[in-house]
């Protein structure tokens, strides 16, 4: 397939795409459903589940140009901060495949954790309705009435969270989304791996989504020659960094995390009245009396409600409260979150998210948390 070639010139330093994965997903590609595909992906922890979702997202857009990606990994998500679970649309081609890159997704739910075993039912409720909406709204569209329909085709990248209750939740996701592929990468330790077969299905079940099992493109699941694996709370650490880089303009030069720090001390905050918003602590409750002591200098997810008060308030960004005025009752709050979106916020989540702690090493400032120079939001 000609969407393939290219990808072996970039530049991803150590990736390799055995020939196996490359059949997979030009299979996937060309295989006839009656609605686009929906390809859940699963496997043990450092198979490539990642590796190949990019990869088979960049050969369906050659075909689709358009394609959702819902994903339901809190602790490193492609196209999100962590603790947040997410549905994007993605148009354009991931060029190198060892790059996570920051997008604005379509919807998003702040999650407020990096593993779903504090609230699996939260986490589940999340998921199924990011995936009811695609099924719902967005798997075919009216992109245009001369054309005719466009079909949005689903990639769905799971955690490596394969045993125990990290199981039940698998098969739990399984059960509700309408897979028209399911994808199990197995690694070299047997034992790490899923079940054999459909294993989401009970024995009676018949199995009508093509299933499809390969192994890790890395040489064993020990000696990795794919990627040098780096340790996850630093990744995470520099995936939030490169969030709230996007508070300044990309052509102002900062370059390290110290410059960051002190950028990030020294910006004038929104001022956000504390009377227009509601504060609401995940997987964890905190009693009146020390609700400010926790959100000061806490990353909070910033959401806006629904009228329809069971529907899940719907996350648009991260914020960093950099203090709290309880004499003028407002809330000081940093955010990359454009002024006309962060108006209709009403509703501050905290949950276990904490600011890198490289940003909280701010020398030759006063305080990195309080600014006298505030923005009004209303």
């Amino acid at each position: 397939m000609a969407g393939f070639a290219p990808l072996r010139e970039t530049s991803s330093p150590g990736i390799e795409i055995s020939e196996e994965w490359s059949v997979a997903a030009d299979t996937i590609s060309k295989s006839f459903t009656s609605l686009a595909p929906v390809v859940f992906i699963c496997g043990a922890k450092n198979s490539g589940k990642t590796t190949f979702s990019r990869y088979l997202l960049n050969t369906f857009l050659p075909k689709y140009k358009r394609v959702a990606y819902l994903d339901t990994d809190v602790g490193q998500p492609e196209f999100t901060p962590p603790g947040c679970l997410s549905l994007t649309i993605i148009d354009e081609a991931t060029p190198d495949l060892t790059i996570p890159c920051l997008k604005t997704p379509l919807r998003c739910y702040f999650f407020g954790d990096v593993s779903s075993k504090r609230d699996p039912e939260t986490y589940l409720n999340c998921i199924f309705a990011l995936y009811d909406h695609y099924s719902k709204d967005l798997r075919v569209s009216s992109k245009n009435a001369s054309t005719g329909p466009a079909e949005l085709p689903l990639i769905i990248n799971t955690p490596g969270w394969v045993k125990g209750l990290g199981f039940d939740i698998l098969v739990d996701m399984l059960k509700h989304i309408a897979a028209t592929h399911v994808v199990k990468i197995n690694i070299s330790s047997v034992r790490k791996n899923l079940p054999d077969g459909a294993f989401w299905l009970d024995e009676l079940d018949e199995c009508s989504v093509k299933l499809v099992e390969m192994t890790s493109a890395r040489k064993d699941s020990y000696n990795r020659s794919v990627l040098v694996q780096k340790e996850a709370r630093l990744i995470r650490e520099l995936r939030l960094m490169a969030y709230f880089r996007q508070c300044f303009p990309s052509n102002m030069g900062i370059t390290t995390i110290k410059e960051l720090s002190l950028a990030l001390a020294s910006l004038t905050p929104y001022e956000v009245p504390i009377s227009s918003i509601k504060i609401r602590h995940l997987h964890c409750e905190v009693p009146n009396s020390e609700v400010f002591y926790s959100l000061n200098a806490a990353i909070v997810g910033l959401a806006v409600s629904y009228a329809d008060s069971q529907s899940l308030p719907v996350c648009v960004g991260l914020g960093i409260v950099r203090g709290i005025d309880t004499l003028k009752n407002v809330i000081y709050l940093i955010t990359p979150v454009p002024q006309k979106i962060l108006t209709g916020v009403d509703i501050l989540l905290q949950g276990y998210i904490q600011i890198p702690t490289g940003l909280l090493q701010v020398q030759g400032c006063v305080s990195p948390y309080m600014s006298a120079n505030v923005v009004q939001t209303n």
